[in-house]
């Protein structure tokens, strides 16, 4: 969603009930350097106050929106080509409902560089959608969300476990009034060759 007004309004229902595996093993408290990739407008930046934070999106409206709210580091960039100047590593990186928004070469891509990016003992964390084998509301619901890849459950364990370690890959329904409207996908990820 282009508009950042429209993004905010769909995501506002949902957005405390994404984040609530990480929630559980609070893991966000933890976090000590931040990279959001696929930020959106700022989404999620109020959860990091206590953190040095970093968001990526490729949105430029969506990027001056989340500056002016949080007053924290956002950059408008493409994600597949971004690499931390620093080179100090993130503890902590995020990557929320954002790869079903990008074809398989490049989910590659953005994979290998979270590795890369990833400090020693830090970990990428995945909240992804997952596209349900049978038919289902959910089903019906992410094949009308407008990112254009979302994946069945396996499918995902292999992208990640490719490019990153996976310490815990675990699906989770998100709905409403007890129905599941999308089926979702928590993965921690450590980083790989270490």
């Amino acid at each position: 969603m282009e508009q950042r007004i429209v993004y905010s309004l769909w995501q506002a229902p949902f957005a405390a009930a994404k984040m609530a595996p990480l929630v559980a093993e609070g893991e966000i408290e933890k976090a000590r350097r931040v990279l959001d990739v696929g930020c959106g407008p700022g989404t999620n930046a109020h959860l990091f106050a206590h953190a040095d934070y970093l968001g990526l999106d490729i949105n430029p409206e969506y990027i001056e929106h989340a500056r002016k709210k949080y007053g924290r580091k956002f950059l408008a960039v493409d994600v597949t080509k971004y690499e931390d100047e620093e080179k100090q590593g993130y503890d902590f990186i995020l990557a929320n409902s954002f790869l079903h928004h990008i074809d398989t070469p490049n989910v590659e891509k953005i994979l290998e560089s979270l590795n890369r990016q990833l400090a020693p003992e830090g970990h990428a964390h995945i909240l992804e959608l997952v596209l349900p084998g049978d038919w289902s509301i959910g089903q019906g619901l992410a094949r009308c969300d407008r990112g254009k890849y979302p994946r069945p459950l396996e499918e995902w364990r292999a992208l990640f476990a490719a490019q990153l370690e996976i310490e815990k890959f675990e699906p989770y329904p998100l709905g409403a009034l007890g129905i599941t409207l999308w089926n979702m996908v928590y993965c921690k990820c450590g980083k790989k060759g270490t």
